[in-house]
C-alpha cells in the first residue's frame, strides 16, 4: 500500500479533545478532518474559533447550537458553522460525527 495515497484509519492514533470526546485527526494542506466517537450526554460548550468548520453526525443523535438556533442532528443530517459563530452542544446517544475544519486546526496537530 502506497503511504503517500492510502493510509490505514486504524493507524491513527485516537486523542480526547474533550471529555467523552475520541477523535481520530487528518490533517491536509488546507483542513483537518476530524472523525469523533462521542459518548452519550458528553457535552461541548458553546464556543468559537476563526474556522469554519462541517460537521456530519453518522451514527446518533447530537443536540447542536449554533448562533441562536438549536436542532437535533442525525444521521443525513449535517451544521455548517461560519468562523466565529458560536457553537456547541451535547450528544444525546453514543455518536459518531464527522467534522471537517478550514483552514487546518493546528491546536489540534
Amino acid at each position: 500500500m502506497s503511504e503517500a495515497y492510502f493510509q490505514r484509519f486504524e493507524d491513527i492514533q485516537p486523542k480526547e479533545i474533550f471529555p467523552g470526546y475520541l477523535a481520530r485527526l487528518i490533517h491536509t494542506p488546507n483542513n483537518t478532518i476530524n472523525f469523533l466517537d462521542v459518548e452519550a450526554g458528553g457535552p461541548v460548550a458553546l464556543h468559537h474559533h476563526p474556522h469554519h468548520q462541517c460537521s456530519f453526525v453518522l451514527e446518533g443523535s447530537f443536540e447542536m447550537t449554533v448562533g441562536d438556533e438549536t436542532q437535533v442532528l442525525t444521521p443525513g443530517t449535517f451544521a455548517l458553522i461560519p468562523s466565529n459563530v458560536p457553537h456547541g452542544g451535547r450528544a444525546l446517544t453514543k455518536c459518531r460525527i464527522l467534522d471537517i475544519f478550514s483552514p487546518v486546526r493546528e491546536d489540534y496537530k
